[in-house]
């Protein structure tokens, strides 16, 4: 079975290095918390892709550990908005192409203004979704932010 996804696609011809990891996963239970309970990887160094809506931006990506809470004011100010909120579920795939649990930054159907929550700089690598349900790509936070031409920032609660 062939593993590679359109991310993975992408970040070989970019000749970016990064390592696949492929878990269990349920439909019951699709978050960032279960992909490191079964991967046994620290939470704070498991990201979950978040697709948002700005008042005056238009659609925005938030890339935030398993672990933690995205600071929807914070986001919405560090990327011009005055407000943000979360898009539809039913919304994902035709926005991004991606489905729920398997929404990676990389390979979106449109590059949208990324935000990588700043605690991803303490880590040498990060694991994030890898574009499908059950597999995860593991990649240096540097790497990824140039790929997706990401920013670095605090997005999430205290």
């Amino acid at each position: 079975m062939n593993k590679k996804t359109n991310a993975c696609r992408i970040l070989d011809k970019q000749k970016i290095n990064y390592s696949l990891h492929e878990y269990a996963f349920s439909e019951d239970s699709l978050d960032a918390i279960h992909v490191a309970i079964e991967t046994g990887n620290n939470p704070a160094q498991i990201f979950k892709t978040l697709v948002l809506s700005g008042d005056k931006t238009g659609n925005i990506v938030a890339c935030i550990p398993a672990d933690k809470t995205l600071h929807l004011k914070q986001i919405a100010k560090i990327s011009g908005n005055k407000k943000c909120e979360l898009i539809a579920v039913d919304t994902l795939e035709k926005l991004t192409g991606y489905i729920r649990g398997g929404c990676s930054p990389v390979g979106m159907k449109k590059l949208f203004p990324t935000f990588i929550d700043s605690s991803a700089e303490m880590f040498d690598t990060i694991l994030i979704s890898a574009g499908k349900r059950g597999l995860q790509m593991e990649i240096a936070p540097i790497d990824l932010k140039k790929i997706i031409r990401a920013e670095f920032a605090p997005i999430t609660e205290v």
